[in-house]
């Protein structure tokens, strides 16, 4: 191949230059063979031209890897998957209940909370230990929607007005810590000043090697959006059903039936809801 200049145009807007071994890591990452990665590279770079945009180069990668291998095509789109998740953030709540409850915390979704001053929304109560945690899920339908530090400021005058009323009420548990957490990322300004005040952030990756990808990732909760088999409208569908992960396809296979989907259609997507879904404990050896 040619090592000539190509200018890529990124989804916020700003041109980088294009680097193949960037796209090569994504797909490794998905789960691609190595045969697999080097046939899509063969076939996409000669499409490559200058002005490109990333979406389009993800887009060209995504067909090719889904013909190959659907269930690393679902690994490889799951950014993407999460964005499809919306309008609503609801989904993504339940999302993140579900991680903090496979790492030992009691959760709670759409909590009303008594502060000092007023009374507040929490989208999810954690507990462990004897400690409670308010948590913030901000969800954004676009990559280019950022979490800056007026959102934290936001978010921590709030927790600590609810601090205050938990912790003088005689609760069993003390109100410890917010967090605050984004399907998209945070700015520096918004990290410095979470750090300075005690703010757990929580972000698509961040913090660095253990953020929501690597999370979904090790324990297997992918989102219903990633399904391959499975068309928008029915993705849309299973949501308004509050199906939201994979694993509560394989679960509840009934919901399919319910929905009106046909045996073969019931068979195809729970073949591929369990394929994506264990693919968890080959995460886990990997890592051993």
């Amino acid at each position: 191949m040619d090592k000539k200049i190509i200018i890529v145009k990124k989804n916020s807007g700003e041109f980088e230059p294009f680097e193949m071994h960037k796209l090569e890591e994504s797909l490794k990452k998905s789960g691609a063979t190595d045969q697999e990665i080097k046939t899509i590279i063969k076939s996409i770079y000669p499409m490559i031209y200058d002005g490109i945009s990333s979406d389009v180069i993800y887009g060209k990668a995504y067909f090719l890897l889904k013909k190959l291998n659907e269930v690393s095509a679902s690994k490889y789109s799951l950014k993407r998957a999460i964005f499809d998740l919306g309008p609503t953030g609801y989904p993504f709540e339940k999302l993140i209940s579900a991680l903090l409850r496979q790492k030992g915390y009691t959760t709670e979704v759409s909590v009303i909370l008594q502060g000092i001053s007023v009374s507040h929304e929490i989208d999810v109560l954690a507990e462990k230990d004897g400690n409670t945690y308010a948590i913030e899920c901000k969800f954004h339908s676009s990559p280019k929607t950022v979490c800056d530090v007026k959102i934290p400021l936001y978010i921590n005058s709030r927790f600590l007005d609810v601090q205050k009323k938990w912790n003088s009420s005689g609760k069993t548990t003390h109100l410890k810590q917010g967090w605050l957490v984004t399907n998209t990322r945070f700015t520096e300004d918004a990290i410095n000043y979470a750090k300075s005040v005690d703010l757990t952030l929580f972000s698509w990756d961040y913090p660095k090697n253990n953020g929501i990808s690597k999370n979904i990732d090790e324990f297997g909760l992918y989102p219903i959006t990633a399904l391959t088999s499975l068309k928008k409208n029915e993705k849309s569908e299973l949501i308004k059903n509050n199906i939201i992960l994979v694993k509560e396809i394989i679960e509840k296979p009934e919901i399919l039936k319910d929905l009106k989907f046909t045996y073969q259609e019931t068979l195809t997507i729970i073949e591929e809801a369990e394929k994506l879904y264990n693919t968890k404990n080959n995460n886990h050896e990997k890592r051993r």
